[in-house]
């Protein structure tokens, strides 16, 4: 029995697995993640974007080989926890080459597990918003306005945000210092966004020094 649902269920870096299926063959092709500025461009145009975490940026499938993913259904699993998307694929779907990611058979445990570390959730999620506004630049967004006066102008209020800060910190007026630090993090995220900096090339410079 198909069932409606209204609910997606993010994880703790707010997004969803999302498996893209050949709408034509069955097999599956490829697991991606989603987050909600992915999922919207998604179900409201005609191909899959993804949400990529090593770019921390939203992802147009086969913008660059031009093997796009051509959604035709889309559904979510009884938990509301990970998409199904069924495709109707323009070329292979690994950048490989190979028709589907999924083709190293596996016969036993693997020799070796990678932890792939991420940046706290809030930040990325944040750095996403102002990679959207950076993108659409709508009218009246406080994020697009910055950032078309440049990366002068926000580093300008970068300087004048850790001085704020500091100077809450410094006559003890703890009360407004994590307002003054978030405004300090976001503008720190906007410059970021103005010159091309990801936050994961912050998260590794983070880890190298923690060593």
């Amino acid at each position: 029995m198909e069932e409606r649902m209204s609910e997606v269920k993010l994880d703790d870096k707010g997004l969803v697995p999302a498996i893209a299926q050949d709408i034509n063959t069955g097999q599956v092709l490829m697991l991606g993640y989603m987050n909600p500025g992915s999922l919207k461009r998604t179900v409201e145009g005609t191909q899959v974007w993804f949400y990529s975490r090593s770019q921390e940026d939203l992802w147009h499938k086969g913008e660059v080989s031009g093997n796009y993913l051509n959604l035709r259904e889309w559904y979510v699993d009884c938990d509301a926890d990970t998409i199904l998307l069924k495709v109707d694929p323009d070329g292979p779907a690994c950048h490989t080459g190979e028709v589907s990611c999924f083709y190293t058979r596996m016969d036993d445990l693997p020799d070796e597990y990678t932890n792939t570390e991420g940046g706290p959730r809030v930040l990325d999620e944040l750095f996403a918003v102002i990679k959207d506004r950076q993108r659409e630049m709508p009218e009246g967004s406080y994020t697009a306005k910055l950032l078309s006066e440049g990366p002068s102008r926000v580093g300008q209020k970068v300087i004048e945000e850790a001085g704020e800060a500091a100077l809450a910190a410094a006559t003890g007026e703890t009360d407004n210092l994590p307002a003054e630090i978030a405004d300090l993090l976001y503008h720190t995220l906007t410059l970021m966004a103005s010159v091309g900096v990801s936050p994961n090339a912050v998260w590794e410079e983070l880890r190298a020094r923690r060593g």
